[in-house]
């Protein structure tokens, strides 16, 4: 009643040598360390400082650490790694829908210290010329970065609709205002590119 059964079918099937030394062989690569040798290198990871100074520079290193692997990520678009403002599927359509454009913003700050180096000329006619035409490029950058604001506003609300939408324009805006080379996260669209 409690015996097993064998059933004709089962015992007669030959067993494949070569399969059950496939599924034997698959280790991690490397032999299991001594108990000793894994206390120790345990022991290594979480050892405590064994001053404040000690531990204050043990932190620094990790700090830095942490930020040569954040620096590195966002040069390489590796978003896991990424700034906690720069994580997540809306600031990665953001960032995209910023860098298919060209806006005034872009070029913000190469004029800006193109008329500061003109207004330093000594003639008045071109001091009154750079004035002229700081003015009309902050008229332009703020045309620019309120249209650009509201089209954000308008694409995420679309896309996303479960999203609170709370700080999109205003990512948008800052990262529209740097020079496209010096942006962080690299720019992983080309201008013109459709979102």
């Amino acid at each position: 009643m409690f015996r097993r059964r064998t059933s004709p079918e089962t015992a007669d099937v030959p067993v494949d040598a070569d399969a059950d030394d496939a599924a034997r062989t698959s280790g991690k690569g490397r032999p299991t360390p001594k108990r000793s040798e894994a206390e120790k290198a345990r022991k290594q990871r979480v050892r405590p400082a064994l001053n404040r100074r000690e531990a204050m520079r043990r932190e620094r290193e990790r700090m830095r650490a942490d930020r040569a692997k954040t620096r590195q990520a966002m040069n390489t678009g590796d978003e896991k790694h990424y700034l906690a403002r720069d994580q997540g599927e809306v600031r990665r359509f953001v960032r995209n829908y910023v860098d298919s454009r060209r806006t005034v913003a872009e070029f913000f700050l190469p004029l800006i210290l193109v008329i500061l180096l003109t207004s330093l000329i000594g003639i008045p006619v071109v001091q009154f010329a750079s004035t002229i035409i700081w003015l009309g490029v902050m008229v332009l950058l703020i045309v620019d970065l309120t249209i650009l604001g509201t089209r954000v506003k308008r694409e995420v609300r679309k896309r996303f609709p479960d999203d609170p939408g709370k700080g999109h324009v205003l990512y948008a805006v800052t990262r529209a205002t740097q020079l496209r080379r010096l942006r962080l996260p690299k720019p992983q669209v080309k201008p013109g590119t459709l979102v």
